[in-house]
């Protein structure tokens, strides 16, 4: 114990004092050195409640002064010996200051409660206490030794205090707040115990010392700036008291949209600081310098600032928790992100080293060799040069990440020499402006007249003084990079259309500035597809994922991402607009992902279907739990329901926007099932179809359901085996063909597949289940007219070999099981062919018609393909599906008549 005491008092002429002067007694100090320090150990430290009681508030001061210092020592010694780590360092200063807050808090309250009366809110006639809101480093956990302390005070309501002396609120808790300070800040006999800085409150030392939650919202709203959204970034509730300053706090600091305008407000913030750095010759405050710890905590906080909003693992305190959960999310690289932890715990052990020296609130490197040596040797190296270097090493590599993340935007396209300012000029000379579009290859009286119309639309005209610069800066570089497009014009209006769409939001036009490649991205990407194009526009935070560097990544693991989706549901809280907005984030993030992955030639038709199926299926399983446990008067905790998919969804076979083909089945014996299972599905049904400020997922149909509209929403298991085996229509067997289980009750999904094998291998007359399917067919005629430029309704089109698929399952697959098995329709018809029951060459060529076609009906959604062209080879599909039609229903079909 002397070893590692002495050891630490070489380091620290604040503990060598105290040593000396015996304030330290070895049998309250060795004790502690054993353990870390939490709140038990500080409560027993002395008898606060006596010395409450007594209101002798002299003894308060001078105990609390005391517990510091032997915390002080505690931390020292440990830190020094390396028998702790920063994070026990700042978690053990920090609980202390809670501690601190909360002891000399319930001493003020008391005091002016006994004077005046208990404070009562006017609203609520509910007594009244007072939030004290940690900010900064305090707030994060991430206290140093000889921090001050940043505080706001924030009580619930206005009122009275109901004594004789009867005061109101904000004067009751002004003057606790006063005592507060008093007892922690005044320097007495014993020290201090912090010094408190409350000039982060609104408004500063003009504002008042305390304010209630609706005057904290009020000047949020009104007054708040963007540097005091970093700060409340970090803000911290350390008193136990119900309040409601979160839900006040987060729509403040956490936008729900994507806030790239934090990038040039932290970019101002810092060159301040740099400013001051080299006004004051700061250049060797490893705090603020260079490579410093302020621009760790920068780093961490702009991706906050910018995302937090939408993922709420973000909302975080403390910076190293950020940074691992930035490289959790792949936001930053796990190689970058294992830097700047490494750095920044270097640089907070050397501003404790610093501060231990005597107890000052410094990070300004030592002048005196002898400290200089000292601190070299408490940090691991053998002498100064070798820490300077490491130091060095550290900053440097700090500060390139800085720079690479908070540069300033890259030169733009109307900075270079050759400048398409002109694009964009007012009061320009429309003939040169039309000439020079038509030089760049774009339609020039199609475009002026689009630039003119913008230029005075209303839109523009009244943009924001923050948002008019950067929409006119954006605008040369857009249209250069519609110019290098193969459909210029068309590129050109798909981006206006875009830009006039977003330009409410600056943050959108910042993005754009910041990252031009972005913008030559997006309008490669808008170049191919007006439909990615106006998906963009319906949902422009999505431009966020050109930065993803999973954006070309075609290995999706559904597995983590249904993993990440329920946590994002979980942290949600509860609270259904956000889980609904979580749910559309997530599917139009994945959906995005996969369309550029799709222009890029990266997918076939079968394997995007797929892609596009298993997304259905984790937003389905994702949203059940939680639609039920936001559905009343449930019963269970678990769901006896099962989810099945029919259609495209049941046949893996979904496209970018279609709607999803469900019905429920549930299991449950409580009375009240068919009610509470009915609300259930109304509840889904418009979680997932219903537009919320985050746009919409999924149009749901549940026609195919027993008996249709005029059926349950939710059928019990025996009346859906009741309804298959006694009265469902052939149409609705053929449907029961495509269907699978997607989620919920797994014992339900084992039930359905057993009926749906029942059913569809009973055996049947195949001639009248012939003729049955060709009625069918022949019912579409009037409203699907068969003609051979609609590839899915022709004759021998999607819909023929869909027909000829179901009817060889319904008839075969008692004697083939092989054909239920639900791999989609280019696959069974294989399976039909090695069966023996259709010829292989006309499957196989059915099967390159079927894939020709899917291809076409993509192409035509994505890839903006007119309409059909007639080509032989789209003739000669035609006729191998009629071929096949012929060799499965007979050569007198009606359908070959019709």
């Amino acid at each position: 114990m002397q070893t590692i005491i002495a050891n630490a008092r070489r380091h620290s002429h604040y503990l060598a004092r105290h040593l000396d002067n015996g304030n330290l007694k070895p049998e309250i100090l060795h004790p502690m050195l054993d353990k870390v320090l939490g709140t038990a150990d500080f409560q027993a430290f002395a008898d606060w409640e006596k010395i409450r009681a007594d209101e002798n508030e002299e003894e308060l001061a001078r105990q609390l002064r005391l517990l510091r210092r032997y915390v002080m020592a505690q931390i020292i010694v440990r830190d020094i010996n390396r028998i702790s780590d920063l994070a026990e360092v700042t978690r053990t200063i920090t609980l202390f200051a809670d501690f601190a807050v909360n002891t000399a808090l319930g001493f003020a309250y008391a005091y002016y409660q006994d004077m005046y009366g208990t404070p009562i809110g006017r609203y609520t006639r509910e007594a009244q206490h007072l939030s004290v809101v940690a900010m900064g480093k305090a707030g994060g956990y991430e206290l140093n030794v000889s921090s001050d302390i940043d505080l706001i005070f924030v009580y619930p309501e206005a009122g009275d205090t109901d004594g004789k002396r009867e005061r109101g609120n904000q004067e009751f808790f002004t003057k606790t707040g006063q005592k507060l300070i008093a007892l922690l800040n005044d320097i007495t006999a014993d020290g201090q115990v912090f010094r408190v800085d409350m000039r982060l409150r609104p408004d500063g030392d003009s504002g008042a010392l305390v304010l209630s939650e609706t005057a904290l919202e009020q000047y949020l709203i009104q007054q708040g700036r963007e540097w005091e959204r970093y700060a409340w970034c970090k803000g911290r509730v350390v008193t136990p008291y119900p309040n409601g300053i979160a839900s006040v706090v987060r729509p403040f600091v956490f936008r729900k949209y994507l806030d790239f305008n934090a990038y040039e407000a932290m970019r101002a913030l810092h060159r301040q600081i740099r400013s001051e750095v080299g006004r004051k010759g700061m250049a060797d405050n490893v705090k603020l310098g260079a490579g410093g710890i302020r621009e760790v905590e920068f780093i961490a906080q702009i991706f906050q600032m910018i995302r937090g909003g939408r993922i709420r693992s973000l909302q975080l305190k403390g910076t190293q928790e950020t940074l691992h959960e930035l490289a959790r999310l792949g936001i930053l690289e796990h190689r970058t992100a294992n830097t700047l932890l490494d750095a920044y715990r270097f640089l907070r052990d050397v501003e404790h080293r610093l501060q231990y020296w005597d107890d000052q609130q410094t990070q300004t490197l030592p002048q005196n060799p002898e400290q200089q040596q000292l601190l070299a040797e408490s940090m691991g190296f053998a002498d100064y040069p070798a820490f300077s270097d490491g130091l060095n090493r550290h900053r440097s590599q700090v500060n390139a990440i800085f720079n690479e993340i908070l540069a300033e935007p890259e030169e733009t396209p109307q900075q270079k020499a050759e400048s398409w300012q002109w694009v964009w000029q007012e009061n320009g000379d429309e003939e040169t402006l039309r000439s020079r579009l038509a030089e760049h290859g774009f339609e020039a009286d199609t475009v002026a007249e689009r630039l003119a119309q913008l230029r005075h639309s209303h839109k523009y005209r009244h943009l924001s003084a923050h948002a008019q610069p950067r929409f006119d800066a954006v605008m040369p570089p857009l249209a250069e990079a519609a110019a290098a497009q193969t459909n210029p014009t068309a590129t050109l209006l798909r981006l206006l259309d875009f830009l006039e769409t977003v330009s409410r939001r600056s943050a959108y036009l910042a993005f754009l500035n910041e990252h031009p490649q972005a913008l030559r991205q997006l309008a490669g990407i808008m170049s191919q597809s007006s439909w990615v194009a106006a998906y963009l526009c319906k949902y422009p935070i999505l431009l966020d994922e050109l930065l993803s560097a999973q954006l070309m990544e075609t290995e999706h693991d559904w597995p983590a991402l249904a993993a990440e989706l329920s946590d994002g549901l979980a942290n949600a809280g509860g609270d259904t607009e956000a889980q609904m907005d979580i749910l559309r984030h997530f599917q139009h993030t994945q959906v995005f992902r996969l369309a550029v992955q799709d222009l890029a030639g990266l997918w076939t038709v079968e394997a995007l279907s797929d892609q596009l199926s298993a997304l259905a299926d984790t937003i389905l399983a994702a949203a059940l739990p939680a639609v039920w446990a936001d559905t009343p008067k449930t019963h269970t905790g678990t769901p006896n329901i099962a989810v099945i998919g029919y259609g495209k969804l049941g046949g893996k076979e979904l496209g970018y926007s279609s709607d999803l083909d469900l019905v429920y089945l549930y299991d449950d014996p409580h009375p009240d099932a068919p009610d509470i299972y009915g609300r259930f599905v109304r509840r889904l049904t418009n979680w997932l179809s219903a537009a919320t400020g985050a746009g919409t997922l999924y149009d749901v149909d549940l026609r195919l359901r027993p008996n249709g509209d005029a059926g349950f929403l939710a059928h019990s298991t025996a009346a859906f085996e009741k309804y298959q085996h006694e009265s469902a229509w052939t149409w609705e067997h053929q449907s029961l063909t495509r269907a699978r289980f997607i989620c919920g009750s797994s014992a339900i999904g084992a039930f359905f597949d057993r009926v749906r094998q029942q059913v569809l291998t009973q055996p049947r007359d195949t001639a009248e289940l012939a003729r049955e399917i060709i009625a069918m067919r022949e019912k579409m005629f009037p409203t699907h007219p068969p003609a051979d430029s609609d590839v899915k309704y022709a004759r021998g089109g999607v819909v023929d070999v869909e027909f000829i698929v179901q009817y060889l399952i319904l008839a075969h697959s008692h004697r083939h099981p092989g054909l239920l098995d639900n791999y989609g329709n280019i696959a069974l018809l294989n399976i039909a062919a090695d069966c023996g029951l259709i010829d292989k060459a006309l499957a196989g060529q059915s099967r390159t018609a079927y894939r020709f076609y899917r291809q076409q009906q993509h192409n035509t959604k994505l890839r903006d393909a007119g309409k059909v062209n007639l080509t032989p080879e789209l003739l000669a599909h035609y006729q191998s599906v009629r071929s096949l039609w012929r060799q499965v229903f007979g050569e007198d079909a009606r359908f070959e008549a019709a």
